[in-house]
């Protein structure tokens, strides 16, 4: 890994991060509250610890998917644009869900933000072909998180 890259990485897990404890602020008490554990939750939930531990591994692949498009592009500000819609959809579910318990208007989140990563991976892949591979567990997981969402809200 080159200097540029390394370091790109490294900005690229920062935020990624920082999104991650900025939704944990909300998914904490949301988990252990009445309403969570008395709703009905769809049959194929993960338990709880996998969420971190997928989420954890999901925001890494995704700092060296942002980092290799990044240094891979000339014209920085759609990527940075697109980055910047993604992570606030991202940040934005955790209080939707879980401190308004707004789940349809989490829901519509959810797909807004698949739709946005498969347009990523859509509109990158000639940049940087071998990188979307680090998208693909992101897109994964969000297939995941509508079919559980999805479920919640309709059941609840």
């Amino acid at each position: 890994m080159n200097h540029k890259t390394f370091w790109s990485t490294f900005v690229f897990l920062f935020f990624n991060f920082l999104a991650l404890y900025l939704g944990a602020l909300f998914t904490d008490a949301g988990v252990n509250s009445d309403w969570y554990q008395n709703a009905l939750k769809a049959p194929w939930t993960p338990p709880g610890w996998m969420f971190g531990a997928a989420w954890s591994l999901i925001m890494v692949c995704y700092a060296f998917y942002m980092a290799k498009v990044w240094n891979t592009i000339s014209n920085k500000n759609v990527l940075i644009s697109l980055y910047v819609f993604q992570w606030v959809l991202n940040v934005l579910w955790n209080p939707l869900f879980f401190y308004y318990h707004w789940v349809w208007i989490a829901e519509i989140v959810l797909i807004l933000l698949t739709i946005l990563l498969i347009y990523k991976l859509i509109v990158f892949s000639k940049h940087a072909i071998t990188a979307g591979i680090f998208l693909l567990p992101y897109i994964f997981w969000l297939f995941i998180a509508n079919s559980l969402n999805l479920y919640f809200a309709i059941k609840n």
